[in-house]
């Protein structure tokens, strides 16, 4: 294992032990870091069969420790954005929001699998394919956190669970940061992945 991927492990273990002491509530702790512990578990056992770019695993390791601090606090209730909430004076805790839009970056670590395992090549179809997948996964989430929120039983969780602060279109707009991020992190990011490709002597088959 590569001294850098080493250590992006260690920092995401540290920030996983962190946040499972003492969460503001056990089951929303669950219930938030269980899609990251299972994907991290995956990346892991798959690392020496298939082995993503730096880029991808340091965009992993962000969007790890994005939900393990949340499933800490509760994403409504992050201190640094409740602060930010007060210094505005803004209506709600924009960290889920902010979350969303991080998630968006997922869309390099997509990109990477299309180009080495599909016919795909750069391009604007590539690109066009990618979006589509990163908001198929924003959507898919949503619904399982609808689905959750009919079967689950304690109320209080899954309200900290859902963090809509009041917000009808909540789900609308987390699909919609997802969206953009996705954007975003696909027009800025690409060329420095296509390098790291190349650099890196990973085959984009």
């Amino acid at each position: 294992m590569k001294r850098i991927h080493l250590l992006l492990l260690l920092v995401v273990t540290a920030v996983f032990i962190w946040s499972a002491i003492k969460p503001a509530s056990y089951l929303t702790w669950l219930l938030e870091v269980s899609p990251a512990v299972v994907g991290l578990i995956i990346v892991i056992a798959a690392y020496n069969q298939f082995r993503f770019t730096t880029l991808s695993y340091v965009i992993i390791s962000i969007l790890a420790i994005i939900m393990f601090v949340g499933g800490h606090y509760i994403y409504s209730k992050v201190p640094l954005f409740n602060w930010i909430k007060d210094i505005w004076n803004l209506e709600r805790n924009h960290y889920d929001r902010f979350g969303h839009l991080l998630k968006g970056l997922f869309a390099i670590v997509l990109r990477e699998m299309l180009l080495r395992k599909t016919p795909l090549t750069k391009g604007a179809w590539l690109f066009t394919i990618v979006l589509s997948m990163s908001l198929a996964i924003a959507a898919l989430y949503e619904i399982i956190e609808w689905l959750a929120s009919k079967i689950a039983k304690d109320g209080k969780a899954i309200k900290d669970f859902l963090g809509t602060q009041g917000d009808i279109w909540d789900t609308q707009w987390d699909m919609l940061c997802s969206l953009v991020g996705s954007i975003v992190a696909l027009l800025i990011f690409s060329k420095l992945h296509n390098r790291l490709l190349q650099k890196e002597r990973i085959k984009e088959e």
